[in-house]
C-alpha cells in the first residue's frame, strides 16, 4: 500500500468526529474520501466491494443495524447504495447518544426521498476535492492565507516557471496521479473523463444519458469555465452539434454533474454597497478540478503556454479549486463578485465571524497594476457600516515574489499559497 498523503481535511474530521455521533465526506470519486476516512475509522463496511456487495445490499434491505455493527468510528463507504443505512445511522447516533461513531462517504448526492431524516444534529457534511498546490506539495506554503487574514507581514518566491504551472493544471489534483509522470496522470484524467460520460454521470438517478450529449456539454462548459456564461450560451454552444438541443436537457445534464461532484459552480457574494450599484447573481462556471476543463478543450501544458487567454481561464479554476480547500479548512467559503458597473473580484474569502478577503487572479505580473486598481475600487464600494472592511485585499499570480504593495495590497504566487 502507497504511503498515505496528509490532507487538510484531516483536521477538519477529526474536529467534525469530536463533535458530531457521524461525519458524510462527500466529493468527486477518485479524490481520496475512502483513504481519508480509513485514517481515523477502526473498522470498515465498502458496499462496492465485489464479493460481499449482494450480500451487504440485501442485508441493508432487511435489517440495516446489523452493517452498523463494528468498532467505532465504523467507516461505511458509499453508503448512498444502500440508502437505508443513513436512517440507520442517524437512529443509532440517537440511541446511543455519543460522538465519532460513524464515518461515510459519497460520491453521488441521493434523493431526498429516499431517507426518512435530514440528520441535523446528528450527521454533519464535509466536503472533500481533489488535492490542492500544498497538499501535492508543490506549493512551498510560505504564504498563509490565515496570516493575510490576520495582516501579518509575508515574503516568499515561486520555486517553479509558469510552464510548470501549466502542467499541474493538466494532470489535475487526484492523490491517485501523485508523483505519477505527466503524461500517466494525463491518461489517468481521459479515463475519469470517459466515466464521467459514460457511466457516472447516470448514478444519481438511473437515467441513461447519451454519451456523446454529455461530452458536447462538458465541451461547452470546459469553453466557459472561470465565466459567467448563461444556460442559454451552453446550449447553443451544444446545438452546434446536436441541433435542437433544449436549454431543459443542458440544464438536467448539468445538473447530473453537480451531483457527482464534477461541476462546482461559484457563487455571487452580495454585499452591502455605498451606492445603488446592481450587483449580478449569476455563478461563475467552474469544475471540481480544473484538469476536467484541460482534457475537454483538449489542452495540454504546450497548448496552455501558446494560448494564454484559455491559460488564464483555467488558472483562474485552479486558484478557486486551491482557495476552496484552504478557506474551508478555516471554516471560511468562497465566492466571486461583479456589478453592473464592470468591477469584479474573482474570489471572496469569507471566515466565521464576517470577516472577509478580495482577490484577483493575474496569470502574469503585467497584470497586477490593474487588478491591484480594481480591488482598491470594491474597498470603497463597500458601506463598511453594514459589511466589515476586507480583512486583506490580494492578486494571486502564476510567479514571482510574494509581497505587500504600498497600497497594502497583497501579490502571492500560486506555488507560495497554503491555507
Amino acid at each position: 500500500m502507497s504511503e498515505y498523503i496528509s490532507r487538510l481535511v484531516d483536521q477538519q474530521l477529526a474536529n467534525e468526529l469530536d463533535a458530531f455521533g457521524a461525519v458524510y465526506i462527500t466529493g468527486p470519486k477518485w479524490c481520496g474520501k475512502t483513504t481519508t476516512g480509513m485514517q481515523q475509522a477502526k473498522s470498515y463496511l465498502f458496499l462496492q466491494d465485489p464479493d460481499n456487495r449482494q450480500q451487504y445490499l440485501n442485508m441493508a434491505a432487511l435489517e440495516p443495524s446489523r452493517l452498523l455493527e463494528g468498532e467505532n468510528p465504523r467507516l461505511i463507504d458509499e453508503w448512498q447504495d444502500a440508502p437505508q443505512l443513513w436512517d440507520a445511522v442517524r437512529f443509532e447516533v440517537d440511541r446511543r447518544s455519543k460522538e465519532g461513531l460513524f464515518i461515510l462517504t459519497g460520491s453521488t448526492t441521493v434523493d431526498p426521498q429516499k431517507i426518512a431524516h435530514t440528520g441535523t444534529g446528528r450527521i454533519t457534511r464535509l466536503n472533500m476535492r481533489t488535492m490542492s498546490l500544498f497538499e501535492s506539495g508543490f506549493s512551498n506554503g510560505r504564504v498563509s492565507l490565515k496570516a493575510i487574514f490576520d495582516g501579518d507581514e509575508i515574503s516568499g518566491k515561486s520555486e517553479h516557471t509558469i510552464s510548470e504551472v501549466a502542467e499541474q493544471i493538466v494532470r489535475g489534483g487526484w492523490p491517485g496521479s501523485f508523483n505519477k509522470s505527466y503524461e500517466t496522470a494525463k491518461r489517468q484524467v481521459a479515463g475519469y473523463c470517459r466515466s464521467i460520460m459514460e457511466t457516472e454521470i447516470s448514478e444519481p438517478d438511473g437515467i441513461s444519458r447519451d454519451p456523446q450529449k454529455v461530452k458536447a456539454v462538458l465541451k461547452s462548459y470546459s469553453r466557459h469555465v472561470s465565466s459567467s456564461a448563461s444556460m442559454t450560451t451552453i446550449t447553443k454552444d451544444v446545438s452546434e452539434y446536436f441541433n435542437p438541443l433544449s436549454r431543459v436537457t443542458a440544464i438536467d445534464y448539468i445538473s447530473a454533474l453537480e451531483k457527482i461532484y464534477v461541476v462546482e459552480e461559484l457563487k455571487a457574494w452580495s454585499p452591502r454597497l455605498r451606492s445603488k450599484t446592481a450587483i449580478a447573481i449569476s455563478p461563475t462556471r467552474h469544475f471540481v478540478d480544473p484538469a476536467i476543463a484541460a482534457h475537454f478543450l483538449g489542452a495540454g501544458a504546450s497548448d496552455l503556454m501558446n494560448d494564454l487567454e484559455t491559460y488564464g481561464l483555467l488558472f483562474e479554476s485552479l486558484v478557486v479549486r486551491d482557495l476552496r480547500i484552504y478557506a474551508e479548512s478555516l471554516g471560511g467559503s468562497v465566492y466571486h463578485y461583479r456589478d453592473h458597473s464592470g468591477l469584479e473580484a474573482d474570489a471572496i474569502v469569507h471566515l466565521p465571524g464576517g470577516k472577509w478577503g478580495a482577490f484577483e487572479v493575474k496569470l502574469g505580473e503585467a497584470w497586477i497594476e490593474e487588478a491591484a486598481g480594481n480591488l482598491l475600487k470594491l474597498k470603497d464600494k463597500i458601506d463598511t457600516d453594514k459589511t466589515k472592511a476586507p480583512s486583506f485585499l490580494g492578486v494571486i499570480c502564476g510567479s514571482g515574489y510574494a509581497y505587500q504593495r504600498k497600497d497594502g495590497v497583497y501579490v502571492i504566487p500560486i506555488d507560495c499559497l497554503r491555507n
